[in-house]
């Protein structure tokens, strides 16, 4: 009797803590949120986010400025022509951060209550599925991060290694010329700019591994719905219906979450999609020009950081997308054949809902998956070869 008291007191102090939990310090984010909290993009209000915003807002309309009045060589204006674009995209996914504060900090505390129910189920297989997602989305945050800082050094050494005098981002100062040898704003803009250079890295890519995470957890959702269907087997005739309806409840769980990610995210989507694609291009480009071997190791990097997160962006979209798709296939191999008329029924209403795939939308229209990302590096390849045989 002792050891059952004892084993109750210490599951009520683990759910205790796990309801307690502070958003910003959920596993599954890693160091995310944390971020996100530091620079007060979510969950706080300071100057951080004016310091680390008002920058990079400013730098990005005098890049658009000195790209228009610039005279100095090709490579360097297609280079400022991707720095500008990607500054634009950083500017952008920090806007719409501070405007849609509440709506974010709403989904991420819809999301921490799935995720603690999950992480109190005592299903043996619902908590390796936790574990293997959590792990996931822990190790591509880092990676990510890893890219970032990475690229964040290439910005900074670029030039270094160039034939010409320039600054990492190109910048339009009236009456300031940045490159005159006899005074020092050349050396004060470089410092300025070697220090901005992480704090956009901390706008850019928590932004990517935080929509990643959201994209895991559905699909960590539909798989615990797969493996509930797969059970009902298991059950016994006067359980099963209980349990199916709990399925078609937590289906509508899922289909709510994925439409409030949608509703976040779906345009910045396609603002990303149009800047990808003129990153890519500019970068393969950028490679051909290139006046080094430092210069093309430093382009080769920007062209990896920049695929690689796009590629985890479709990739986890394109896994959702097929995921949902299993559900209908989990249903129909729950041994349905033994269950009663009315449960059938149930049971195929379920499936037909499943027959509506979940999908990441870009622009509120077209499903994100790797089909689409193939799509999309076929016109960049062709618009590529296009300014390879002008520029020749």
């Amino acid at each position: 009797m002792g050891c059952e008291i004892h084993t109750i007191v210490d599951i009520d102090t683990d759910n205790m803590e796990l309801n307690s939990m502070d958003t910003v310090e959920m596993p599954i984010f890693g160091s995310t949120l944390k971020l996100m909290k530091f620079w007060s993009y979510l969950f706080v209000h300071n100057w951080r986010r004016y310091v680390a915003m008002a920058p990079y807002i400013i730098i990005n309309c005098t890049q658009y400025v000195d790209i228009y009045l610039s005279t100095e060589s090709l490579d360097f204006i297609i280079r400022n022509v991707y720095l500008a674009v990607l500054f634009t995209n950083t500017v952008v996914r920090g806007v719409l951060l501070c405007v849609q504060r509440f709506s974010y900090e709403r989904f991420i505390s819809i999301l921490k209550g799935f995720y603690i129910e999950l992480l109190q189920s005592d299903d043996p297989t619902i908590s390796l599925l936790v574990e293997e997602t959590t792990r996931l989305s822990v190790f591509i945050s880092r990676i990510n991060l890893l890219m970032g800082c990475c690229t964040c050094i290439g910005f900074v050494t670029y030039p270094i290694f160039g034939s010409e005098r320039v600054l990492p981002y190109g910048m339009y100062l009236p009456t300031i010329d940045e490159y005159k040898y006899a005074s020092p704003y050349y050396e004060i803009f470089f410092v300025i700019q070697a220090i901005m250079a992480p704090m956009g890295c901390c706008m850019y890519i928590p932004y990517t591994n935080m929509v990643v995470t959201f994209t895991l957890f559905a699909i960590l959702m539909c798989r615990v719905l797969q493996h509930k269907l797969r059970s009902l087997e298991k059950l016994k005739n006067d359980q099963v219906r209980g349990e199916l309806i709990w399925c078609i409840k937590y289906q509508l769980k899922l289909t709510g979450f994925v439409d409030s990610m949608n509703a976040l995210n779906t345009h910045l989507h396609l603002v990303e999609f149009l800047c990808f694609g003129a990153m890519l291009c500019v970068l393969l480009f950028s490679l051909i020009i290139a006046q080094t071997i430092a210069q093309t190791v430093i382009v080769i990097a920007y062209m990896v950081m920049i695929f690689a997160n796009s590629v985890v962006l479709y990739y986890v979209a394109n896994e959702l997308y097929f995921q949902s798709f299993d559900i209908a296939i989990a249903a129909y191999e729950s041994n349905w054949m033994d269950f009663d008329v009315d449960t059938q029924k149930t049971l195929k209403f379920l499936i037909m809902r499943s027959q509506k795939p979940l999908a990441i939308l870009v622009g509120g229209t077209y499903p994100m998956n790797l089909k689409m990302l193939q799509s999309l590096l076929n016109a960049i390849y062709s618009f590529f070869t296009l300014l390879r045989r002008v520029y020749g």
